[in-house]
């Protein structure tokens, strides 16, 4: 294993001996990209919502509502990689203006998310973000499930929400909404480990969120906005779900075995994506795509990720598998993620040989 991971303590070691510290915090990016993401996002949203059902205005306001909203939505990977006292303000502001708006908050995300970091979980059954515990590559029917319960995730996400005053009747019941019920991901496997912070953390923005679910519901029933918008923003919701699964078919290899992975085999089931293509463009925001530099070093901010990884390539041995981690379009992995692989894991034939 020493040998194996050298490499890696290579790259470490040229990180920490660099002159620019690639692990600083840049609050003022993080402003930016959310108070851009937010105006645009927001302004194509509700020219959707409020335009001639059916319109050309409407037609052409919903792909731009979808990218800017997903690239809003992203940002609560941001907000989860910071650590527990830096940039409370731009945390807290992103919960209230998005993370409960959309009833996506970031604890309902950061815990899970951190588990498809660790040791423990990379890779395995209960690994809540590695996408092949929900579907089997290859199997059309698998398939099909998968693509449907993307349908239905939406209005599992919203009942749950508007649902959640009823998890109180009794301990147990909440005991299993909070373990089983209380992460933004399909694997019905994952099971969250949760501390004191996390369950109140969890408790007040699932109320707020419960409030904006009501609100949703109230306003078409009193009659301040018309049944089609409920459609309307299940239609937004789903756009910016389906962008987001598309990315998740190729952030990894997913050659697993359901065992845990060693660190090696960690980093290189893991993608960068450093093409121009438009589909890197679209499906992989805020330098996101090095997404193999970000699992080697989940502490750095997204913002120097690119500079980062430039400054690996000149640095590191010609022979480096870093190097070998670059893949040439999100669909040349994604494509293998569906329709399953003909050859045995690069994991399994290294440990052969």
């Amino acid at each position: 294993m020493a040998e194996q991971a050298s490499w890696i303590r290579t790259a470490r070691n040229v990180m920490q001996e660099s002159k620019v510290n690639f692990f600083q915090v840049h609050p003022a990016r993080y402003w930016f990209d959310f108070l851009l993401s937010i105006t645009l996002g927001y302004s194509a949203g509700s020219v959707f919502l409020m335009a001639p059902l059916g319109s050309p205005l409407q037609l052409a306001a919903y792909p731009l509502a979808v990218f800017w909203l997903y690239r809003l939505g992203s940002l609560v990977h941001e907000v989860c990689h910071l650590g527990q006292h830096e940039m409370r303000v731009f945390k807290v502001t992103w919960n209230l203006l998005v993370g409960v708006m959309t009833l996506a908050p970031s604890p309902f995300f950061t815990r899970h998310h951190r588990d498809h970091h660790s040791a423990r979980m990379y890779g395995t059954r209960q690994d809540p973000e590695y996408i092949v515990n929900v579907f089997r590559p290859g199997s059309v029917s698998s398939i099909i499930a998968y693509w449907l319960l993307i349908a239905v995730f939406p209005l599992i996400v919203f009942f749950r929400f508007l649902l959640a005053p009823l998890s109180f009747v009794h301990p147990r019941v909440r005991e299993w909404v909070l373990t089983h019920a209380s992460s933004l991901t399909m694997n019905h496997r994952y099971e969250r480990r949760l501390n004191r912070f996390d369950r109140r953390v969890v408790t007040a923005v699932e109320l707020l969120c419960c409030l904006r679910a009501a609100a949703m519901l109230s306003m078409v029933f009193l009659g301040a906005a018309h049944w089609t918008r409920l459609p309307l923003f299940y239609s937004l919701g789903i756009g910016v779900l389906v962008l987001n699964q598309l990315r998740l078919l190729a952030d990894h290899h997913f050659e697993t075995d359901g065992q845990p992975f060693e660190l090696d085999d960690h980093i290189r089931d893991s993608c960068n994506y450093t093409g121009r293509d438009f589909l890197t463009w679209l499906l992989f925001p805020f330098a996101i795509r090095y997404h193999a530099l970000h699992h080697l070093f989940p502490t750095l901010p997204y913002h120097n990720l690119k500079a980062a990884h430039a400054f690996l390539l000149d640095e590191l041995p010609a022979d480096s598998p870093y190097r070998s981690l670059d893949q040439r379009s999100w669909w040349s992995v994604a494509r293998r993620t569906l329709v399953g692989r003909t050859t045995a894991p690069q994991r399994e034939l290294r440990k052969a040989a």
